[in-house]
């Protein structure tokens, strides 16, 4: 019985610990887009290759595998609309798990399959400040503080 408990304990540790030694924090570094003064920090060693650009000013971003990205936009918002109406401009869809508006910036949330997808847009400037993150559903959990700093960090300079 002991020799069971043994074993079981160190395919635990072994399991457990392989996990743990993969689990590297995240590199961080700034994003800034000059045309407007939109910065955020950006999780380089997860969002490490470019994947085109957005509309307005900015970059789009991807992991490795291309499984999840991250859009970071500056656009202008020549309408002079605040983020509510600029929100229901864009027609949302009617399922969104998490959505906040104030008179400076929304954040919204939801499913889209298996994917989730988050977006967080600052009004400053005569400019509309983005970042579009979507990724797989099963990541939800681990990625919560990546999506957190991520959105608290967008700001103008």
């Amino acid at each position: 019985m002991t020799s069971i408990i043994k074993a079981l304990a160190v395919l635990a540790c072994i399991t457990g610990c392989g996990a743990a030694a993969r689990a590297e924090p995240a590199r961080w570094t700034t994003y800034r887009i000059p045309e407007t003064g939109t910065s955020v920090d950006i999780p380089v060693s997860v969002f490490s290759e470019t994947a085109g650009r957005p509309d307005g000013y900015g970059q789009r971003f991807q992991t490795g595998d291309g499984r999840a990205n991250l859009t970071v936009q500056s656009a202008a918002n020549d309408a002079g609309d605040s983020p509510a109406r600029f929100l229901a401009k864009k027609n949302p869809p009617p399922n969104i798990q998490y959505k906040r508006v104030t008179s400076r910036f929304f954040a919204v949330s939801s499913y889209k399959g298996d994917y989730v997808w988050y977006n967080r847009c600052n009004f400053a400037g005569g400019y509309v400040h983005c970042v579009l993150i979507n990724y797989p559903r099963a990541w939800e959990r681990d990625w919560d503080g990546l999506v957190t700093r991520i959105s608290l960090s967008l700001n103008r300079s």
